[in-house]
């Protein structure tokens, strides 16, 4: 009942927030910095009194509990429920108290062995994560909540959440099903419908899908009572795609329409000074100076000062021959933004222009230093021609008036405008007037006679231009581009000092101890209250440790343009000492050379609360297991709260602690899955034993302190942890009754125990009766390798008959665990196979139009992986798909390798020159791998599951030994009855040389098969199951999600690390057998052919890891495409297993889902609702739910539509509740008879001998 009232007394204070506006997080590493925890609606009222009343008066019931609570715990002396800390931390969240909340929840999660099993502790912790932007640990907790209870009553909230969150990382794949899982749900949530529509549009324009986007965006605006704002947005997009994506039709046509919606979105939102800075980017591309600088003169007077705004002013000035104002506009950009390359780059041309190379240097200099920079390369060579003309004239004259000191430290000369002044600029109320070039002119005659020669050349230049101006009547830009009409108050000045209100101000503080040691956790309660002793009537509160950097405040919805290389924007920095960033997105200023990519989105209206301020940690970082947050110390308490009134202007970062746990198991416990409780309790063979389930330490010994930047504090005696004492309590109330049954027992007995739950109260919302503990990725195995054994020898096989092919040591020696990967060479000569049938020339003769999916990638070195440019190697490895048929792609081959044929005697001279000269060679070896990168194209997924077309082919695969072939008795995926293209079948891979396969496990964990058909060689880079959970923080680090994204290891990182990597080459015929759980990924050294497929061997490891990676695809909402339901069952129903670990996990796996499934058909029964019978058809494949793609066994919601057409579209429990509560739109098909079932369960029973 107190959960309850808690989540809708969390959905209430959220709705009666001080509203604020709804971000679009867009993609680089300073969006993960943007605080989130104030997004509301768009047009969202402002309570009324009584609502206000009512809202202060459930405020102070609530400070009434946490005062009680507080008081309870003083009291307790030590022995403390650990529900109270629970609970406080739910008040403290209500009352927006989010340091004394983490505070709380911290200790009861120190306190809480089986902390998982609460959802609404999980959710409360994500919405502390979530409002310090520790976006890492927030997506872990709301993760978990979706896991433990995926019925949960804010489910939408969550996945509305990890949408952004997932936006902000880049993994736009994952924000996308999030968002459309949210948009589905009939429950409320902060945002929207229309405002999640708006979210999925832009994902799609983000990823350059630009025909999707603007299909989505044109629906919703067919949306009725479609709010102002979000309109005014939606077409603001409209009209920035077309002036910059050149897909969407000619350049003249794309402007006009452009134009079009640019004043369409400012009809419906005149104050949006985003729209008013693209409409003048769009008036300048088409040369309509005066307009485009009119609409930008509005954008300024709209909105707070903009870098790029200033930019494109400056090249309108430069443009119209007017350095002197195109000067003072850079100024203004670069002070905004020191890192804004393209105004660094005008300003140096600005300055190439009027013959001062030497401050032409330091601006490219400045701009090539920038981290938005895309042309380095190009800016490099320009610097070198200048320095050379320099040498060859060393007494140019400064034109301009820049000194010889660099521009970033030098005071800046009177014409240029003070950051104080640029500050100034910002707002309508304080602008200032800049000295104009005719009282520049007027400074200049004054000291005509210190003037240098060129000077005075720049002066009669200047007089005679102005004697020009004045004699004709032409067309200049005003000087005085500042002087606009000014407001009473600034209002972003107003809304950052009310966003900031309240956050500790301190600088450069530190958490006690020597060398930054992390302080332990004592579990007194009284330090509870020392260490959250603030004023907790403050809504926004400071944080407990060192202080919030300054940002700029930043509207609803900030735009930029997206380079061509670059997906998203980054945010650029903001112009103080300290350097820290400021929300000012990056936009080229260049009309002429636009590049094409996607605006981000800006500013809905000036009536909402702006967001502000720096991050606490950054999403990326991975380094440490979670940032620090709070400490129980109460000298620290007395020292964060002393720091409270110090500057803001500090360039500090705050440390998060985090309580949420990193995994530091032993490597064989390393994830706890649904049947690792079973592997823990093998021993257990009683009916009333009960399954203990192993919960990972909750005190990691590896934590450290973590920056904003993702660089962690060494932490010298940090790795020793304090035991914590034990804390006398009650026995929690358990959320689901435990159950009285084991592996051990008859269906009848669990029939009764289902029977007895539902009598005690059982809500119909919980399927999962006995929760297992998150499953999470296994820590680096201790101790680690030493650095000589990081290239271990690949284990290798030599067979010169068939007979040493079947010989059983051979089967065993492959699937042993202890062996990640095993070569077996001379394969294909030992059993006589016809690898002919495989080649291309044998493929197009036989279907020549077959489907080829196409994969274009660029030609790297096997062992590295640079970015297009060349500049750094990166782990994201991109690759474009497309499609052609088997004939075509062999054209394609075949021209490739004869096109090798003509360079082959070069390439034996470079291998010559490379062994006389070593050196030069290295040289020559780096410059080919720092590209320019030639494209390739490489041919996969290649089907070859119909056995009428390749009947020839399958046919010769059945000589290999019974453990490698596609269909065999003990190979489990034989079991499935359908199948799973790829796996239980045959698939054939085309390649030329480059053609990569991306870093990656199979499929839950299956072990793998490959032949190399030949003619050429393929390099393997393998690492050891153990080790994945490794390359999964990597991933995580550098934006890339393990399971999804295409990524290839850094290997010097891999080395770093002390992560091992068996490295070798597959040449033609030889067999690479790839364990369960083994991590790996190849690349083709020559033209060759290859086929693969997956096997399942009967053991208790495969099928371990199997499961494990079932339940990690779960949590992270990711699709498991073998079913490990439905061939457990099969399994049940085809095997005698004779292992009692297998059998043990088999069983406990078809007692969970057999009371799943008791349970849920008593709960529809007793709820009056009818189950119909529907079977099963021979070879029909297993069912996943079609929105949120979970297995589905057994009962399957059907909505009545789909019921009535015979479409089928199946939902799960949880899905089919979201759309309709009571299920009124969905009838339940029923696929087994329970009886069946009951005695499926009852026959498997463990044999003493192995029987096939």
């Amino acid at each position: 009942m107190q959960e309850t009232q808690f989540l809708s007394w969390i959905g209430k204070i959220l709705w009666r927030r001080k509203w604020q506006p709804t971000p679009v997080l867009l993609p680089g590493k300073s969006h993960g910095q943007r605080r989130l925890e104030g997004y509301s609606p768009w047009g969202h009222k402002e309570p009324d009194r009584t609502e206000q009343l009512h809202f202060h008066f459930l405020q102070l019931l609530i400070m009434k509990a946490v005062c009680c609570y507080e008081s309870l715990i003083l009291k307790a002396d030590g022995k403390v429920e650990s529900e109270f800390f629970c609970q406080l931390g739910h008040f403290n969240l209500l009352l927006e108290d989010y340091p004394k909340a983490l505070s709380a929840y911290q200790r009861y999660y120190s306190l809480q062995s089986d902390y998982w099993k609460n959802a609404a502790f999980l959710y409360g912790l994500g919405l502390v994560y979530f409002y310090y932007n520790a976006f890492h640990w927030a997506i872990k907790a709301f993760q978990e909540v979706l896991y433990v209870e995926p019925s949960f009553c804010r489910a939408k909230e969550i996945h509305l959440r990890l949408g952004l969150m997932f936006k902000v990382n880049t993994d736009y794949e994952s924000s996308l099903k999030h968002f459309q899982l949210a948009l589905i749900d009939s429950n409320p949530c902060t945002l929207s419908s229309v405002e999640i529509q708006f979210h999925i549009a832009h994902l799609y324009e983000t990823q350059r899908m630009y025909h999707s986007a603007k299909e989505a965006y044109e629906q919703l605006l067919q949306t009725e009572n479609l709010p102002a704002q979000v309109k005014a947005t939606v077409l603001q997009q409209l009209g920035w795609m077309h002036h910059n994506v050149d897909l969407l039709g000619d350049q003249a046509t794309k402007e006009s329409c452009a134009i079009q919606y640019l004043q369409k979105s400012l009809e419906a939102d005149p104050n949006s000074g985003q729209s008013w800075y693209f409409l003048g980017r769009c008036y300048s591309s088409i040369g309509k100076v005066q307009d485009a600088f009119i609409s930008y003169r509005q954008s300024i007077d709209k909105s707070e000062a903009s870098a790029d705004t200033w930019c494109s002013i400056g090249v309108l000035y430069q443009q119209q021959n007017q350095p002197m104002d195109a000067l003072q506009a850079y100024i203004c950009a670069v002070q905004l933004d020191h890192g804004h390359a393209a105004a660094w780059m005008d300003l140096g041309t600005l300055y190439e222009s009027c013959n001062q190379p030497q401050d032409a240097i330091k601006c490219y200099l400045n701009a090539a230093r920038s981290k938005s920079c895309s042309n380095t390369s190009m800016l490099t060579g320009r610097i070198k021609v200048l320095q050379a003309y320099k040498a060859h004239h060393p007494n140019t004259e400064p034109v301009l008036g820049l000194s010889e000191t660099p521009i970033s430290q030098q005071p800046l000369p009177v014409h240029m405008i003070t950051y104080s002044e640029v500050d100034d600029l910002s707002s309508p109320a304080k602008r200032k007037r800049i000295s104009s070039p005719a009282k520049y002119l007027e400074q200049l005659r004054t000291d005509r006679d210190h003037l240098n020669p060129t000077q005075k050349l720049m002066l009669q230049q200047l007089e005679s231009q102005f004697v020009l101006m004045q004699q004709q009547n032409t067309f200049t830009l005003p000087h005085n581009c500042t002087n606009l009409t000014s407001r009473t108050e600034e209002p972003w000045r107003r809304k950052l000092s009310n966003s900031t209100q309240g956050f500790n101000k301190g600088q450069n503080s530190h958490l006690p101890g020597s060398n930054d040691e992390q302080p332990s956790f004592s579990t007194d309660p009284a330090l509870y209250l020392q260490a959250a002793s603030t004023n907790i009537q403050t809504s926004h509160r400071m944080l407990p440790t060192s202080s919030i950097t300054q940002g700029i405040a930043f509207n609803h919805l900030s735009h930029t343009a997206t380079s061509g290389d670059q997906q998203g924007i980054c945010c650029t920095k903001e112009s103080t000492p300290s350097g820290n960033r400021s929300f000012v997105p990056e936009i080229s200023s260049h009309t002429e050379d636009t590049p094409n990519g996607c605006a981000g989105v800006k500013g809905f209206s000036n009536r909402v609360q702006q967001l502000m301020a720096e991050p606490i940690c950054s999403p990326n970082s991975r380094d440490s297991t979670s940032p620090n947050l709070i400490s129980d110390n109460p000298q620290m308490s007395s020292l964060l709260i002393g720091k409270a009134n110090e500057s803001m202007m500090t360039g500090a970062c705050d440390k998060v602690n985090s309580i949420h746990p990193e995994s530091h198991t032993k490597t064989n416990n390393s994830v706890a899955s649904l049947h690792s409780s079973v592997i823990s309790t093998t021993a257990a063979k009683s009916a009333d034993q009960t399954t203990t389930l192993g919960v990972t330490s909750i005190s990691s010994p590896h934590i450290r302190l973590q920056t904003v930047n993702g660089k962690g504090l060494e932490n010298s005696n940090s790795s020793k942890n304090t035991s914590l004492p034990m804390i006398s309590r009650k026995p929690d109330s358990p959320i689901i009754p435990s159950m009285s049954v084991s592996i051990y027992s008859n269906s009848t007995e669990v029939l009764k125990a289902c029977r007895n739950l539902d009598k005690n109260g059982l809500s119909n919302s919980h399927n999962l009766l006995d929760k297992c503990p998150p499953p999470r990725p296994p820590t680096s195995p201790y101790p680690p390798l030493p650095k000589d054994k990081l290239n271990p020898p690949t284990p290798s096989i030599y067979l010169e008959s068939k007979r040493d092919a079947f010989f059983p040591p051979l089967h065993q020696f492959c699937i042993n665990p202890k062996n990640p990967v095993t070569v077996i060479r001379g394969l294909a000569g030992a059993l006589k196979l016809d690898l002919g049938l495989f080649s291309t020339k044998t493929l197009v003769e036989a279907n020549n139009e077959h489907t080829v999916e196409v994969r274009t990638q660029l030609l790297q070195p096997a062992d590295e992986n640079w970015d297009p440019t060349g500049t750094k190697k990166i782990w994201r490895c991109e690759s474009n798909r497309s499609h052609t048929t088997i004939a075509k792609y062999a054209q394609y081959q075949a021209s490739s390798f004869q096109e090798s044929l003509r360079e082959e005697n070069e390439k034996k001279m470079q291998h010559r020159e490379y062994s006389d000269n070593e050196s030069t060679s290295s040289d020559n070896s780096g410059r080919r791998r720092k590209g320019p990168f030639k494209t390739i194209k490489f041919g996969t997924n290649i089907d070859l599951s119909d056995d009428k077309k390749w009947k020839l082919q399958l046919l010769e695969l059945t000589k290999l030994p019974a453990f490698v072939r596609v269909v065999s008795a003990g190979n489990l995926l034989s079991h499935l009855g359908h199948t799973i293209l790829g796996m239980n079948t045959v698939q054939l891979y085309m390649k030329v040389p480059g053609s990569r396969t991306p870093g990656h496990q199979e499929n839950n964990n299956f072990c793998s098969v490959n032949i190399n058909i030949g003619p050429g060689d393929c390099e393997w880079f393998v690492v050891p199951e153990g080790y994945w959970g490794v390359l999964n923080d990597f991933c995580e680090k550098n934006n890339l999600n393990f399971l999804m994204s295409s990524w290839w290891p850094n290997l010097e990182d891999l080395y770093e690390a002390n992560v091992p990597v068996y490295r070798f080459i597959q040449r033609p015929g030889d067999l690479v057998w790839i364990n369960a759980g083994t991590v790996h990924w190849v690349q083709a050294v020559g033209w060759c052919n290859n086929i693969a497929w997956n096997v399942g061997p009967l053991t208790a490891s495969q099928y371990k890891l199997a499961v494990e990676r079932y339940e990690w695809n779960k949590l992270q909402s990711v699709k498991s495409l073998v079913p490990m339901v439905h061939l457990s069952w099969n399994m049940a129903r085809n095997i005698k297993v004779s292992d009692p670990k297998l059998f043990e996990m088999i069983k406990y796996c078809l007692m969970k889902i057999l009371k799943q499934c008791l349970t849920l058909r008593e709960a529809l029964i007793t709820a009056g609702k009818e189950i119909t019978w529907h079977g099963r058809t021979n070879d029909e494949p297993a069912h996943y739910c079609s929105i949120c793609e979970v297995e589905v066994f057994d009962l399957l919601f059907v909505t009545n539509e789909s019921n009535s057409q015979k479409t089928y579209i199946v939902h799960c429990q949880d899905c089919a509740r979201k759309a309709s509560g009571n299920l009124d739109n969905f009838v339940v098909l029923e696929e087994y008879k329970i009886e069946d079932l009951m005695q499926v369960y009852d026959q498997f029973t463990l044999v003493s001998e192995f029987i096939m």
